[in-house]
Protein backbone atom coordinates (compact mmCIF):
# COMPACT_ATOMS: atom_id res chain seq x y z
CA UNK A 1 0.00 0.00 0.00
CA UNK A 2 1.21 2.76 -0.95
CA UNK A 3 1.97 6.39 1.24
CA UNK A 4 -0.99 8.53 0.12
CA UNK A 5 -2.98 5.21 0.86
CA UNK A 6 -1.91 4.81 4.14
CA UNK A 7 -2.15 9.09 5.28
CA UNK A 8 -5.59 8.53 3.21
CA UNK A 9 -6.67 6.13 5.94
CA UNK A 10 -5.54 7.04 8.82
CA UNK A 11 -7.91 8.80 11.11
CA UNK A 12 -7.43 12.39 11.70
CA UNK A 13 -9.18 14.44 14.29
CA UNK A 14 -11.28 17.17 14.00
CA UNK A 15 -9.93 20.54 15.35
CA UNK A 16 -11.44 21.58 18.84
CA UNK A 17 -12.54 25.20 19.22
CA UNK A 18 -12.67 26.02 23.10
CA UNK A 19 -15.45 28.67 23.44
CA UNK A 20 -15.05 29.25 26.70
CA UNK A 21 -11.13 29.83 26.20
CA UNK A 22 -11.98 32.01 23.20
CA UNK A 23 -14.62 34.02 25.55
CA UNK A 24 -11.39 34.34 28.42
CA UNK A 25 -9.63 35.38 25.87
CA UNK A 26 -12.06 38.77 24.70
CA UNK A 27 -12.74 39.39 27.95
CA UNK A 28 -9.36 39.62 29.34
CA UNK A 29 -8.95 41.79 26.45
CA UNK A 30 -11.50 44.05 26.54
CA UNK A 31 -10.31 44.47 30.61
CA UNK A 32 -6.84 45.84 29.27
CA UNK A 33 -8.27 48.52 26.66
CA UNK A 34 -10.90 49.59 29.59
CA UNK A 35 -7.75 49.39 31.59
CA UNK A 36 -5.39 51.37 29.73
CA UNK A 37 -8.36 53.74 28.75
CA UNK A 38 -8.98 54.95 32.54
CA UNK A 39 -5.41 55.44 33.08
CA UNK A 40 -4.87 57.92 30.12
CA UNK A 41 -7.97 59.31 31.40
CA UNK A 42 -6.47 59.62 35.07
CA UNK A 43 -2.72 61.17 33.16
CA UNK A 44 -5.45 63.75 31.44
CA UNK A 45 -7.43 64.69 34.60
CA UNK A 46 -4.24 64.80 36.91
CA UNK A 47 -2.53 67.34 34.31
CA UNK A 48 -5.58 69.31 34.45
CA UNK A 49 -5.66 69.62 38.17
CA UNK A 50 -1.69 70.72 37.59
CA UNK A 51 -2.50 72.98 35.63
CA UNK A 52 -5.62 74.78 37.32
CA UNK A 53 -3.40 77.36 38.17
CA UNK A 54 -3.39 79.00 34.75
CA UNK A 55 -6.34 81.48 34.30
CA UNK A 56 -9.10 81.76 32.59
CA UNK A 57 -8.45 82.16 28.42
CA UNK A 58 -8.98 86.17 27.30
CA UNK A 59 -11.81 86.54 24.41
CA UNK A 60 -11.46 88.37 21.36
CA UNK A 61 -12.48 92.26 21.50
CA UNK A 62 -15.63 92.79 19.81
CA UNK A 63 -14.12 95.31 17.64
CA UNK A 64 -10.81 95.05 15.90
CA UNK A 65 -8.83 96.83 12.69
CA UNK A 66 -8.74 95.20 9.76
CA UNK A 67 -7.80 91.68 9.02
CA UNK A 68 -4.13 91.06 8.43
CA UNK A 69 -4.20 87.56 7.82
CA UNK A 70 -6.85 84.58 7.96
CA UNK A 71 -6.41 80.74 7.78
CA UNK A 72 -8.23 77.41 7.70
CA UNK A 73 -6.85 74.02 9.31
CA UNK A 74 -6.52 71.86 12.00
CA UNK A 75 -5.57 72.63 15.64
CA UNK A 76 -3.09 69.97 16.97
CA UNK A 77 -2.96 71.14 21.00
CA UNK A 78 -0.62 73.83 23.13
CA UNK A 79 1.78 72.62 25.28
CA UNK A 80 4.59 74.46 27.43
CA UNK A 81 6.67 76.34 25.17
CA UNK A 82 9.99 74.66 23.97
CA UNK A 83 8.75 71.35 25.02
CA UNK A 84 6.46 69.92 22.37
CA UNK A 85 4.83 67.17 24.57
CA UNK A 86 4.08 68.98 27.46
CA UNK A 87 0.35 69.07 26.78
CA UNK A 88 -1.71 71.72 28.03
CA UNK A 89 -5.13 70.67 29.16
CA UNK A 90 -6.33 73.47 30.87
CA UNK A 91 -9.36 75.17 29.47
CA UNK A 92 -9.56 72.37 26.83
CA UNK A 93 -6.39 73.73 25.03
CA UNK A 94 -5.10 69.75 24.71
CA UNK A 95 -8.03 68.81 22.38
CA UNK A 96 -7.56 68.77 18.80
CA UNK A 97 -9.91 70.52 16.40
CA UNK A 98 -10.55 72.42 13.32
CA UNK A 99 -9.62 76.14 13.44
CA UNK A 100 -9.96 79.41 11.81
CA UNK A 101 -7.15 81.65 12.98
CA UNK A 102 -7.51 85.64 12.18
CA UNK A 103 -4.34 88.01 12.72
CA UNK A 104 -5.17 91.60 13.51
CA UNK A 105 -2.92 94.65 15.03
CA UNK A 106 -5.09 93.52 18.45
CA UNK A 107 -3.66 90.34 18.05
CA UNK A 108 -4.23 86.53 17.02
CA UNK A 109 -8.05 85.08 17.48
CA UNK A 110 -8.12 81.45 17.48
CA UNK A 111 -11.52 80.33 16.76
CA UNK A 112 -12.73 76.84 17.32
CA UNK A 113 -15.85 75.82 16.34
CA UNK A 114 -16.21 72.17 18.22
CA UNK A 115 -14.01 73.49 20.87
CA UNK A 116 -13.26 76.50 23.25
CA UNK A 117 -11.93 79.73 21.21
CA UNK A 118 -9.63 82.04 22.81
CA UNK A 119 -7.72 84.83 21.66
CA UNK A 120 -4.01 86.21 22.13
CA UNK A 121 -3.47 89.79 22.26
CA UNK A 122 -0.64 91.04 20.26
CA UNK A 123 1.15 92.37 23.86
CA UNK A 124 1.03 88.53 24.84
CA UNK A 125 2.87 87.17 21.57
CA UNK A 126 6.28 85.58 21.90
CA UNK A 127 7.22 84.27 18.20
CA UNK A 128 6.30 82.46 15.39
CA UNK A 129 8.06 79.51 13.62
CA UNK A 130 7.27 76.39 11.43
CA UNK A 131 8.19 73.42 12.98
CA UNK A 132 7.18 69.31 12.58
CA UNK A 133 5.98 68.55 15.53
CA UNK A 134 3.82 69.46 18.90
CA UNK A 135 2.01 67.84 21.52
CA UNK A 136 3.04 64.18 20.29
CA UNK A 137 1.63 64.88 16.55
CA UNK A 138 4.56 64.75 13.73
CA UNK A 139 3.52 66.23 10.30
CA UNK A 140 6.74 66.65 7.67
CA UNK A 141 9.01 69.42 8.19
CA UNK A 142 7.62 72.93 8.37
CA UNK A 143 4.34 70.98 7.80
CA UNK A 144 3.13 73.38 11.42
CA UNK A 145 2.82 76.95 12.15
CA UNK A 146 3.62 77.39 16.26
CA UNK A 147 2.59 80.34 17.68
CA UNK A 148 4.54 81.52 21.18
CA UNK A 149 2.53 83.26 23.49
CA UNK A 150 2.23 84.09 27.30
CA UNK A 151 -0.16 83.53 29.12
CA UNK A 152 -0.95 83.56 33.39
CA UNK A 153 3.31 84.05 33.31
CA UNK A 154 4.02 80.54 31.89
CA UNK A 155 4.88 80.70 27.68
CA UNK A 156 3.14 78.43 25.76
CA UNK A 157 3.28 77.16 22.06
CA UNK A 158 -0.08 76.81 19.70
CA UNK A 159 0.27 74.25 17.08
CA UNK A 160 -1.79 74.79 13.86
CA UNK A 161 -1.33 72.86 10.54
CA UNK A 162 -3.31 75.12 7.73
CA UNK A 163 -5.14 73.30 5.15
CA UNK A 164 -2.70 74.74 2.78
CA UNK A 165 0.76 74.62 4.73
CA UNK A 166 2.65 76.93 1.94
CA UNK A 167 0.97 79.51 4.01
CA UNK A 168 2.84 79.20 7.37
CA UNK A 169 6.09 81.24 6.60
CA UNK A 170 3.86 84.71 5.43
CA UNK A 171 2.11 83.82 8.47
CA UNK A 172 5.85 83.90 10.85
CA UNK A 173 6.68 86.31 9.07
CA UNK A 174 3.58 88.41 9.31
CA UNK A 175 3.22 88.23 13.39
CA UNK A 176 7.25 89.08 13.78
CA UNK A 177 6.00 92.40 12.00
CA UNK A 178 3.59 92.77 14.15
CA UNK A 179 5.56 92.33 17.23
CA UNK A 180 8.23 94.35 16.27
CA UNK A 181 5.48 97.28 15.63
CA UNK A 182 3.77 96.55 18.86
CA UNK A 183 7.09 97.08 20.53
CA UNK A 184 7.85 100.29 18.75
CA UNK A 185 4.53 101.97 19.96
CA UNK A 186 4.66 100.84 23.63
CA UNK A 187 8.62 102.07 23.44
CA UNK A 188 7.56 105.37 21.88
CA UNK A 189 4.58 105.75 23.98
CA UNK A 190 7.22 104.71 27.66
CA UNK A 191 9.67 107.08 26.48
CA UNK A 192 7.08 110.16 26.27
CA UNK A 193 5.72 109.69 29.57
CA UNK A 194 9.38 109.57 30.48
CA UNK A 195 9.75 112.53 28.59
CA UNK A 196 6.61 114.23 29.88
CA UNK A 197 7.22 113.27 33.86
Amino acid sequence: MSLPSLLAETPHSAPVTHVSDLVGWIVGLLVLIGLIYWLMRQGWLWRRTQQSGIPALPVAPKHTTQTLLELEGRYLGTTTAGDWLDRVVAHRLGERSLVELTLSAEGLNVVRPASSSFFVPVAELRGARTDRGIAGKVVPEGGLLVVTWEHGGKQLDTGVRADHPAEHESWVTAIEVLMRAHAKVTGEISIEHTEGA
